[in-house]
């Protein structure tokens, strides 16, 4: 699950995931992100943009084969409600990155949960919604993001 959101995806993680899962707008996705360095959550929290995030004291994955992470409405389905426990849940996917570093490791400590309306948007257009701790080193083995089994994320 996603451990912290950021206050710009307050209340709208579920509406991100379902315009995803909607493919309304056509196009748009989810993107997965990955730091080998960040600020304290509650300096992260305050971010409104991907760009200005990475502007700060937070540094995106630079290991050999990394790229991020692209889910679109044909890896996901659209939310659940449950009636029984008064919430909301979502899930994607685990996420695997073939043969993760090797020539150049990392030293990872997030996973971001990110909304593209268009699929195309620049970094200044991504929007961050949710993260949680991610604390692995890569080695030149496949690297998998497992996603917790109750989903990414919650509401309730």
């Amino acid at each position: 699950m996603a451990d912290k959101m950021f206050n710009v995806g307050k209340g709208k993680l579920m509406e991100y995931h379902d315009r995803v899962a909607n493919n309304d707008p056509a196009a748009s996705t989810l993107v997965i992100v990955l730091l080998q360095a960040n600020e304290a959550d509650a300096t992260l929290r305050d971010y409104t943009t991907l760009a200005l995030l990475l502007a700060g004291a937070n540094t995106e994955a630079t290991f050999t084969n990394y790229a991020r992470k692209v889910i679109t409405d044909i890896d996901i389905s659209a939310s659940t409600v449950d009636q029984t426990n008064d919430r909301r849940e979502a899930d994607i996917p685990d996420q695997v990155w073939s043969s993760a570093g090797g020539a150049t490791n990392n030293t990872l400590t997030k996973i971001l949960y990110c909304y593209d309306s268009t699929g195309s948007q620049p970094d200044s257009g991504i929007i961050p919604i949710g993260h949680a701790d991610f604390s692995t080193t890569t080695t030149g083995s496949d690297l998998t993001a497992q996603i917790n089994a109750l989903g990414y994320a919650r509401s309730s």
